[in-house]
């Protein structure tokens, strides 16, 4: 008979072979707990199926019941109100009148674009697919080179998961009991650094290769004019947002609140006043996809728990815990290791469904290759202690999941683009990111290097 480590191992790989296979990601986590648990309770005598089953009657409210959840429809709704208000519009005209007098300052607006938009958003395909639409014409129309419109785009759609609020932090903050504060906190810095690492890869490459973007065409002024008139608004309901979660000046549910409702005002006073806001079809629209969105969340959630349940039973994270506590590999060598594995199967899997599957193992070894729970500062193998090490881990891990998204052969923003982009072969819009991948895999290792990069900001606040 199967020992349950190997049964548990089985699991895992039947699992990854679904998803790759694009089956739903809640019912192949509640298939693969079922089944696995199934499995076990017939090979091993202390595992039984019938309690397991029991549980469900209660467990889909326990998972559900959690007040830290209540902001993951709101930070949903917030984005899809955003788009069928036209922020996302009036954002990126008014960064691209902002940069048109520099050369290439249109790709640069569309990422800035990008990281204004994640930002209400908090999805990186949604941002792709939400900003390829809006600015992708725009570049087209310039004669920009369909290889950096693209891969700008691309790029810049991965800056949805990390720049707060973000439904990936909540998520992970919720798995590892961290702070969601300080979680939005500690991401402001390295998404500032995405965004100003993509500006500079555009400003690098048209100077290298001028034929990428067209000359500077100057704005008319009452144009810009206009375009900074939309511009203001948009920038003071970002910005409150971010920055009042970043510097603690309210929780996540009541900025959330306070977001959907503004967002929500702005839309239809511009409806109102120009005829181009938010519609009642828009807004009923924005509620039905959001509650597909959440109702998706909340079903990978709870398919979480129940994978959770049998990976618990079968002993995989506690063994792989137990082996790095035994190993004599370097503890960094295993983190690294670990970032490669989730930029691969970020390039198949959805970043969430990732994170939920992924961190039961991940978590348990690093706190063991740290040194344990209580460890000092001093005495762990990182020279971080564990309420640290959730925050500089969480933020590379959320990194690297979005890497996943733009990296060959199956890079899923790639082919978002890439369907928005008629006549450009994906074979460019992959040329087109590798700058940008370059400039994250540069990213990544200052921040490895440096924890104090995503550290300093909770800390600072905290005191």
């Amino acid at each position: 008979m199967f020992s349950p480590e190997v049964i548990g191992i089985l699991g895992l790989v039947v699992l990854f072979i679904l998803l790759m296979l694009r089956m739903p990601v809640g019912i192949t986590m509640v298939l693969v707990g079922i089944g696995g648990t199934f499995a076990l309770s017939l090979a091993v005598k202390h595992v039984r199926f019938e309690p397991y089953i029991k549980q469900f009657k209660s467990l889909l409210w326990s998972t559900m019941a959690n007040y830290d959840l209540s902001v993951v429809p709101l930070f949903v709704l917030m984005g899809y109100l955003a788009s069928q208000s036209n922020l996302s519009r009036d954002l990126f005209r008014g960064l691209e009148a902002l940069m048109s007098k520099r050369r290439g300052g249109v790709a640069m607006a569309a990422v800035g674009a990008c990281g204004g938009f994640g930002a209400v958003c908090g999805s990186s395909l949604a941002t792709a697919s939400t900003m390829g639409r809006v600015a992708l014409p725009e570049l087209k129309k310039l004669g920009y080179a369909p290889r950096l419109a693209t891969g700008a785009l691309a790029a810049g759609g991965t800056l949805g998961i990390l720049i707060p609020p973000s439904v990936a932090l909540v998520i992970y903050a919720i798995i590892v009991e961290a702070s969601i504060l300080q979680m939005f906190q500690a991401a402001l810095i390295p998404g500032l650094m995405a965004v100003a690492g993509f500006i500079l890869v555009i400003a690098l490459q048209v100077r290298i290769n001028p034929k990428l973007a067209p000359e500077p065409r100057p704005m008319p002024i009452e144009e810009k004019r206009e375009a900074y008139r939309r511009l203001i608004p948009v920038l003071l309901i970002f910005g409150s947002i971010i920055l009042g979660l970043g510097f603690g000046l309210f929780t996540p549910t009541p900025a959330a609140s306070v977001g959907v409702f503004v967002i929500f005002v702005y839309g239809i006073f511009m409806r109102w006043r120009t005829g181009q806001g938010l519609s009642v079809a828009g807004m009923l629209q924005a509620f039905r996809d959001t509650a597909v969105t959440s109702a998706m969340i909340y079903m990978i959630l709870f398919g979480a728990e129940v994978l959770k349940g049998f990976f618990t039973r079968a002993g995989l994270p506690s063994a792989m815990a137990d082996w790095a506590a035994t190993s004599s590999m370097d503890p960094w060598l295993i983190l690294i290791a670990m970032l490669v594995l989730l930029i691969i199967l970020g390039c198949f899997m959805e970043s969430l469904a990732m994170i939920l599957v992924v961190l039961p193992f991940f978590w348990p070894t690093l706190i063991a290759l740290n040194g344990g729970d209580h460890v000092s500062a001093a005495d762990a193998a990182y020279g971080l202690d564990t309420d640290n090490l959730k925050i500089w881990f969480g933020i590379l891990a959320l990194i690297v999941v979005e890497l996943g998204l733009i990296t060959p052969p199956v890079g899923l923003n790639v082919f978002i683009i890439a369907s928005l982009s008629d006549g450009t072969p994906m074979a460019e819009t992959f040329k087109g990111v590798m700058p940008f991948l370059l400039a994250e895999f540069v990213r990544v290792g200052i921040l490895l290097l440096i924890p104090a990069l995503c550290l300093f900001l909770p800390h600072l606040l905290a005191g």
